[in-house]
């Protein structure tokens, strides 16, 4: 069976390998949903951040250090993207999201490339919400594609194969999810890692090159909770 999944685009994994392939966008598995520790620096107002405010807690330049270059924003083209043998994720349609993003309530996301490395790229989304729905809309999403190991994607022309792995999360905010994702398409092999964390009514998520991913969860979790 075969669907139209555009919502698909709205995690940073599979859009990233999408992009890395020549297509228009990118995604990742993870562990299921678990409770994680309470900080005391978990913000405590119910109302959701802006958009504008979260743009204001992305990492930066700055942030991350030498040899990080911001990459501008690219439209997305809503192109036909399915999904093939992995009936979890052909299922979510577009409940998830609106082929920008997952479906909540404010969002902002900053992409960088790093020149020390070749292809080696991390980018940031911020959310924010109730806490009850980024829980819900987060855990249905990430265990939906840890349902299935291995399926295609495709979009146009392009065929990609995809595999996850479930991945251990950092014991950081109130939920943690974690995943690794392989890519593979005319002959090359892509691993990006995707780690989403919520503390509060922040959802933060950082996917790319498994290495930057780790290097950075620390910093960009600190800036989306610091207050403006």
């Amino acid at each position: 069976m075969r669907r139209s999944t555009t919502a698909l685009l709205g995690l940073s994994a599979v859009c990233t390998v999408l992009a890395l392939t020549g297509c228009a966008s990118h995604a990742e598995s993870a562990d299921s949903s678990a409770p994680g520790r309470r900080d005391s620096s978990t913000p405590s107002a119910s109302v959701p951040l802006s958009s504008t405010q979260l743009n204001q807690r992305l990492l930066n330049e700055s942030d991350l250090g030498e040899g990080y270059t911001r990459k501008p924003e690219t439209p997305r083209h809503n192109d036909d993207v399915t999904v093939i043998g992995c009936p979890a994720l052909e299922n979510l349609g577009g409940d998830t999201a609106t082929g920008s993003g997952l479906d909540f309530a404010h969002k902002a996301k900053a992409s960088f490339a790093y020149t020390a490395s070749t292809s080696s790229e991390v980018s940031e989304e911020l959310y924010s919400d109730s806490a009850a729905k980024l829980s819900k809309g987060m855990s249905k999403v990430f265990d939906a594609m840890l349902s299935c190991p291995a399926y295609q994607v495709t979009s146009g022309s392009t065929v990609i194969d995809m595999g996850t792995e479930k991945s251990t999360a950092p014991d950081l905010g109130d939920e943690q999810w974690s995943q690794l994702l392989t890519f593979s398409a005319s002959g090359q092999r892509s691993v990006v890692k995707q780690t989403a964390i919520r503390t509060g009514n922040i959802l933060v998520v950082v996917s790319g090159s498994p290495g930057l991913v780790d290097t950075h969860l620390d910093k960009a979790l600190a800036k989306a909770r610091t207050a403006r």
